[in-house]
């Protein structure tokens, strides 16, 4: 019985080998499966962090290009309020002008005709009937008729001032 029970003991010690050398095979597997894993997970942060690189360098490019073309709105947008200022001065002078041409169109208006040569009245008549007396025309604006008032005016004969 001493033999049997050494040999129990042996087998048991064989196939508690044969287990454990098993399991580290098992063991062994897993672990290349990980470590091929952490290469690829490595590769899919280097790749990560690249992508990330990238991008914020998109994003700096993209900041510097906001930023010059908002410069150059603004500036295009002080150019425009310049040429705004600039347009409601004319607006204004001209305007004035109008109105300084329409009291002197008045004034004319207002004046007595020069006197007519004795000699031909009826043709001295007819000859001032168109200037004196305007054709009809529709109403274009103050411009238009202060226009047409100076050309009708005696002495001028419709050249320009």
């Amino acid at each position: 019985m001493g033999m049997n029970l050494g040999m129990v003991v042996e087998v048991s010690v064989a196939i508690l080998l044969a287990v454990t050398i098993g399991y580290c095979v098992i063991l062994n597997t897993r672990l290349k499966r990980l470590h091929a894993d952490r290469d690829t997970l490595q590769r899919m942060v280097g790749d990560l962090v690249q992508a990330t690189a990238l991008a914020n360098a998109a994003v700096m490019e993209l900041k510097t290009a906001a930023l010059e073309a908002d410069g150059r709105l603004t500036v295009r947008l002080e150019e425009a309020g310049r040429f705004e200022r600039s347009l409601d001065e004319s607006v204004a002078t001209g305007a004035q002008l109008i109105e300084k041409i329409a009291r002197i169109t008045a004034a004319a208006h207002s004046q007595p005709l020069p006197e007519m040569p004795a000699a031909a009245p009826a043709e001295a008549a007819r000859a001032l009937q168109p200037k004196l007396q305007p054709a009809a025309i529709e109403p274009q604006g103050r411009l238009a008729s202060a226009l047409q008032q100076l050309a009708m005016r005696p002495g001028i004969g419709g050249k320009a001032a």
